[in-house]
């Protein structure tokens, strides 16, 4: 027997499907409550004495974050990806959408790609007027979008008593399979992974010039810099008297 929540959202019942169980009437699947409330991008307990160990893989079987260095524990469960965009956890709207109804969330777009703010964001000050806002939050959103996150569309659906069964759906977990994370960079900054390139210091820059024989195109053209032996060569050239040849 799995578990769900109960449109309270505080209640735990007992229900068939685990973790990934859809519930029935206004009730929702636990990874739903703990993807909302999960604590993403601090570092694992368990390996606290690894690199990049920050927190950014949801397990939707086990309903919990992990890091990387987690993932070979979990290979044959399904995974969700989770990314960070102005200090707030976000997910692709490609990958959210297969899982739940995202339609009148606002969504954004970070290099390219859509994504969803799985929870709401704080603001100052109300933003009630005329303009379109936020029906949970009042935050001012672009027309025709009426949520701000991921929670709050949940949260109004919960307090007007609709049924999330109506917005989830039956996703094929080979979707969301440890393969996708293949190469996968965590470093708590980044919303989408980007290709990098590497860029040499300065320092570094300057001795592979030298060793290469080479002038170092990566730097402006203010700081080109010869060859030593060229610079010192060029550097000793002064204008002064001609010199005449002797008399004879």
């Amino acid at each position: 027997m799995g578990r769900y929540w109960s449109s309270s959202w505080g209640e735990e019942q007992e229900g068939e499907g685990g973790g990934r169980g859809d519930g029935g009437g206004g009730k929702g699947p636990a990874w739903l409550q703990r993807l909302m409330g999960e604590t993403f991008f601090g570092g694992c307990g368990s390996h606290q004495n690894q690199r990049k160990n920050e927190k950014n893989v949801f397990c939707l079987h086990c309903c919990l974050s992990i890091c990387p260095h987690c993932l070979p524990f979990h290979r044959l469960h399904p995974l969700l990806q989770v990314r960070r965009y102005v200090y707030h956890d976000v997910v692709r709207l490609d990958d959210l959408e297969k899982l739940i109804d995202c339609s009148n969330i606002q969504p954004y777009t970070i290099n390219s790609a859509k994504v969803i703010f799985l929870n709401q964001r704080p603001q100052s000050r109300s933003c009630k007027g005329s303009a379109n806002s936020c029906f949970t939050c009042d935050r001012i959103l672009q027309e025709p979008f009426h949520f701000c996150s991921l929670s709050c569309k949940v949260n109004y659906m919960v307090y007007e008593g609709e049924s999330l069964s109506s917005i989830l759906h039956r996703f094929d977990e080979s979707d969301f399979a440890i393969s996708q994370f293949e190469g996968l960079r965590v470093d708590g900054s980044e919303v989408i992974d980007e290709d990098t390139h590497y860029a040499p210091t300065s320092s570094e820059a300057t001795s592979n010039s030298v060793i290469s024989g080479e002038p170092n195109n990566n730097t402006s053209s203010k700081k080109n810099r010869f060859l030593p032996g060229i610079v010192l060569s060029l550097g000793s050239r002064r204008k002064g008297a001609p010199h005449r040849a002797p008399l004879s």
